[in-house]
């Protein structure tokens, strides 16, 4: 376990370092956000960056090989350590001056990207008149691109999306996003590219459907479609392992079905990376 003084060592090391590095990067962040919620050490936007920064080393381990349950024993003992550690500790408060002073400028970055193993989650907190993508993954269905993402005039107020362009096909009647169903199998799933059996699978289906603004269409694309899902589809995705998939599947009306693969990565990491708010 590491010391009151030691801690914070590793924040400033990438995604992809050693796995012993990022599992204490994870516990230090664990650590502070334990000491915060008992002492009020920061502000609501430090506090932010800081559940951001805890989500992305646990991904960050979870892909270095670390196994979940020792990231939760990890987490055990840094809010153990923290219920035992006294408000006016003299080293936790130049702790807390050290994670001051480490997040200043992370808390101002306004855009930031989450790579995972294969794909990364782009976060952009700037506001503007139209919408925009604030948090998004590109994918494709054989030659037609597809993105997915939280989208919105601002980082605080944005909706899940799916926007796709089909190229050379009729367009579907339905879209449903797929994953893991965490009551039916709440062991995480690695194998078969990340996607359980239909047996133990989520399914949500898209609410609406509508021409996509051309904001939110990727570089060269002149059209595509907007499928809107719902909160609760984008709160089982920041729930699912950031190794494992999840799908969007196109219905159309000759039972034909294209899909697109998006890697969960650090969605969690992206959406707490959109609450520090616009910048």
């Amino acid at each position: 376990m590491l010391g009151v003084t030691a801690l914070l060592a590793t924040l400033a090391m990438p995604v992809g370092a050693a796995r012993a590095a990022v599992t204490d990067a994870f516990y230090d962040r664990v650590f502070m956000l334990a000491a915060h919620q008992k002492c009020d050490l920061f502000e609501p936007q430090l506090i932010a960056a800081l559940d951001a920064a805890a989500l992305q080393a646990r991904g960050a381990a979870l892909r270095a090989g670390t196994q979940a349950a020792d990231l939760t024993a990890a987490a055990g003992r840094a809010q153990s350590k923290a219920a035992r550690t006294r408000c006016d500790d003299h080293d936790l408060n130049r702790v807390r001056a050290r994670v001051q002073a480490g997040f200043a400028g992370w808390s101002r970055a306004a855009r930031m990207s989450f790579p995972g193993d294969r794909s990364a989650w782009r976060g952009d907190r700037y506001e503007s008149q139209g919408v925009g993508w604030r948090l998004v993954q590109d994918s494709a269905t054989g030659g037609s691109p597809v993105r997915f993402g939280l989208a919105g005039t601002g980082p605080t107020a944005t909706t899940p999306i799916a926007v796709v362009s089909f190229l050379g096909r009729p367009r579907p009647y339905a879209a449903r996003l797929v994953m893991r169903d965490r009551e039916q199998a709440p062991r995480v799933w690695l194998t078969g590219g990340g996607l359980p059996p239909e047996s133990v699978r989520s399914v949500f289906f898209a609410a609406a459907a509508q021409a996509a603004e051309p904001t939110l269409l990727g570089e060269g694309v002149r059209q595509g479609e907007t499928w809107t899902f719902s909160a609760e589809a984008a709160d089982a995705i920041a729930q699912l392992d950031p190794r494992e998939s999840f799908v969007i599947e196109f219905l159309f009306r000759d039972d034909s079905v294209a899909e697109a693969r998006f890697e969960a990565g650090d969605f969690a990491a992206g959406r707490a990376f959109l609450a520090m708010g616009a910048i």
